[in-house]
């Protein structure tokens, strides 16, 4: 099998057809006639974070709170390290979005009085099983939109300093498209897959964050040569054991502590409660001896088991049919908890791409929205509608200057060559399962997985590193029979950029700000002189070069500079 090329021309391209990407299809459609292609790995209607569907959003400025009390929440549960402007521009939004959502067909719970009914001070209760085939249906009903279900792009299309377009291959014929934008929007999603997860073999898919999110954006942003930020922030999901199902139902939703196995409330006694600090605390009383952990959810009201029955059931059903299978609901017994593997998103912490207030990246043409734009955690589902919107509209003044660009034939002819090796090499040792197994071996045991406790140190890193870099060289002589495992060897790749940059990124940080999420034992402490900083990064002549930024305030411009 061989590739042949395909030329396709539009003014915006959209990678990535999941929150984000569809609320900037729907933006543009509803505010230009410019033509846009959403190119979507999987299919539009059940792809991306939301395609099991959702049960609140947790971004939502309810009375009593405000966008600077949101700033005030995300940039002490990220112990001082954030983008003001980035996450102050997303709350001013943030109720904008969710009518939108509303009038779309999304079913937000209401209480008597006709208000949403809240889950805390940021969150609102939905009935959200359906909420990506409502923006699917919005997106297909918008003029100028062309969605391209299976097409995995794997690079950008990179002339004179800009990004000019993308290349990508379809998963059903053998096309490699060449598609020229005026502007690019990237929505890809994070990192999931690069650490051994908590379950092996047939059930590994069964993990907090979509197991298709394998880091695409994030490593086309790498070797294009963008500014990337943040990765050494990662996020570690407090979970249901096994099912790996959310915590948070169950935490806000009813009010159930942390407790371990000899009933003790702990999670207070490791400080301040903060999204770290829950995961933490959690190893923490493991390593003494006291678990398992739990929820503390034995003796909960009859309406309140069923009210949590029927929530799981909207996003994330396994839970529930556990609890029926074993005739043993939370109200009979406290529900056992346990950390994932560590994931590289943009949405729940600040991993990703470095981006001005307009969502730009460090390359012009290059805007970036959702969980792989950098800077501005929690942000979740109505976040990344905002980033999206605010991406879209940025790009729509962008390209009122711009023309197409077509790469030289010459380029597209070695680009070409380099997928269609990949399909011609000789059968090697290994297969890539076998080179993922052994990444996510390498990033769990030298990288601070599951096994190390989340902890790493500096001589573990340089090992990882060096073993990293065996595996990309590995990665390129793979064969592929089929566009599938075409696929399954670029998802390998990426993902073995981005575990390069996150280890430089471990690496530069020396001291602990983020317990678990970014456990340094050689520097077990928290340092404000030195590193309240950002430590950003550049991929240049085959190694990732650390950057440190200062800090960005609510009310400062950014503006990328060199």
């Amino acid at each position: 099998m061989k590739l042949i090329t395909k030329n396709l021309k539009t003014d915006i391209l959209i990678i990535g057809g999941g929150t984000a990407g569809c609320y900037a299809g729907i933006t543009i459609a509803e505010n230009s006639s410019a033509k846009v292609i959403i190119a979507e790995k999987a299919n539009i209607k059940r792809s991306g974070c939301l395609a099991a569907g959702v049960n609140a959003l947790n971004a939502y400025i309810v009375k009593g709170q405000t966008p600077e009390t949101y700033l005030a929440y995300a940039k002490n549960d990220a112990e001082g390290v954030v983008r003001e402007d980035l996450v102050y521009t997303i709350a001013q939004r943030l109720n904008q979005v969710t009518k939108k959502a509303e009038d779309l067909g999304l079913v937000i719970l209401k209480d008597e009085a006709g208000e949403y009914v809240s889950r805390g001070n940021r969150n609102i209760k939905i009935n959200g099983e359906n909420i990506k085939p409502i923006l699917a249906e919005a997106v297909d009903k918008s003029p100028n939109v062309t969605v391209i279900n299976r097409m995995n792009i794997i690079d950008y299309i990179v002339q004179d300093g800009k990004v000019v377009g993308a290349y990508g291959f379809s998963l059903d014929t053998a096309v490699l498209y060449v598609i020229s934008a005026k502007a690019v929007i990237c929505t890809t999603g994070g990192a999931a897959g690069l650490y051994k997860p908590n379950n092996p073999g047939f059930s590994k898919h069964k993990m907090w964050y979509s197991p298709f999110n394998t880091g695409a954006g994030y490593a086309m942003g790498i070797r294009a040569g963008a500014e990337m930020t943040t990765f050494e922030m990662r996020f570690i999901a407090l979970r249901c054991k096994d099912t790996i199902a959310p915590t948070g139902t169950i935490a806000q939703g009813i009010g159930a502590q942390q407790v371990n196995s000899r009933g003790e409330e702990y999670e207070k006694s490791y400080g301040f409660p903060k999204t770290s600090t829950r995961m933490y605390s959690t190893v923490m009383e493991n390593k003494k001896g006291k678990g398992p952990c739990y929820l503390k959810t034995q003796g909960i009201k009859q309406e309140q088991e069923q009210d949590l029955y029927k929530a799981y059931l909207n996003m994330s059903p396994a839970q529930t049919l556990s609890w029926l299978e074993n005739r043993k609901g939370p109200a009979t017994e406290n529900v056992e908890i346990e950390g994932t593997e560590p994931y590289i998103v943009g949405g729940h912490t600040a991993s990703g791409y470095w981006v001005d207030t307009q969502r730009a990246t460090t390359i012009p043409g290059l805007y970036a929205a959702g969980d792989v734009a950098g800077g501005s955690p929690q942000k979740y589902v109505t976040g990344c509608f905002v980033e999206g919107e605010i991406a879209a509209l940025a790009a729509l003044r962008y390209i009122e200057s711009q023309e197409n660009s077509i790469p030289e034939p010459q380029e597209v002819a070695q680009r070409t060559a380099v997928v269609n090796a990949l399909l011609e090499n000789e059968e090697g040792f290994y297969t890539v399962e076998e080179i993922e197994e052994a990444m996510q071996k390498v990033m769990d045991e030298y990288a601070g997985g599951i096994s190390s406790g989340y902890v790493f140190n500096l001589n573990k890193l340089q090992v990882a590193k060096r073993r990293i870099k065996d595996l990309l060289k590995i990665s390129y002589q793979l064969k592929a029979h089929d566009l599938h495992e075409l696929m399954l060897i670029y998802e390998v790749i990426d993902r073995l950029y981005v575990c390069e940059t996150l280890i430089q990124h471990l690496s530069a940080r020396k001291e602990t700000r983020w317990h678990s999420f970014q456990e340094n034992a050689d520097y077990p402490t928290r340092d404000d002189e030195n590193w309240l900083r950002f430590v950003n990064s550049r991929y240049s002549d085959g190694e990732v070069k650390i950057i440190l930024r200062d800090l960005v305030k609510k009310d400062d411009i950014y503006e990328h500079k060199d």
